[in-house]
């Protein structure tokens, strides 16, 4: 399965959670490429949108190996196996935390704009992102949503890896992804279209779903 673009992706991920539309869903995107996403999934379930902002933690020398995240609530969840294995300076790891937060803080104040995180007590909240490999920064966003108290939690997702997948479903109420290779590669694999998503289109796609 190959998409075209994340607003296709949106919409076909979208008809898998028809379902949830009487529930009166909240939808909640992962930025960045997560938010064009959920606003296909949001804009077909007629359900509010918003984000819960995650940062993968990686290492100076290779920032894109995730050893963890975090995410909003103070919320950190990291890979202890791995940092056992390669031995990682914990040093390093706590500096890296805290240049993370900061840019974590910063796409909180750009995106909410002063406000404050949605009320999700006792509704069902669906939380989406474009892709997930190791779902090591869906658990953080997993675990910040825990925090606002809602009734049901669901991981959507156009591609997921197959042992991801499998490990997501024992920490939510369902897990629902359009393909789950079992080789995924990369998540921009799968998309014929994959550009970095601005904090400037994040914003006027939450402005264009309350409008």
């Amino acid at each position: 399965m190959m998409f075209e673009n994340r607003q296709e992706a949106g919409k076909e991920l979208a008809s898998k959670l028809l379902k949830y539309r009487g529930e009166n869903p909240y939808i909640l995107a992962m930025p960045r490429g997560g938010v064009p996403v959920g606003f296909e999934v949001a804009e077909v379930l007629h359900a509010p949108l918003d984000v819960i902002v995650v940062r993968k933690i990686g290492l100076f020398s290779n920032p894109e190996f995730g050893i963890g995240a975090i995410a909003e609530g103070g919320v950190r969840v990291l890979d202890q196996t791995t940092i056992g294995v390669i031995g990682i300076d914990e040093e390093e790891i706590e500096d890296t935390i805290k240049l993370e937060e900061e840019e974590l803080k910063r796409r909180v104040r750009i995106y909410r704009e002063g406000k404050p995180p949605p009320n999700l007590t006792g509704k069902t909240a669906i939380l989406v992102d474009d892709g997930m490999a190791t779902g090591i920064t869906a658990r953080a966003a997993i675990e910040a949503v825990k925090k606002l108290n809602p009734k049901k939690i669901v991981l959507a997702s156009p591609v997921c890896a197959l042992d991801t997948v499998e490990s997501l479903k024992k920490i939510v109420d369902e897990v629902i992804c359009l393909a789950t290779p079992f080789e995924f590669m990369a998540v921009g694999s799968w998309y014929r279209d994959f550009e970095q998503i601005s904090d400037e289109e994040v914003v006027d796609l939450l402005k264009k779903h309350t409008e």
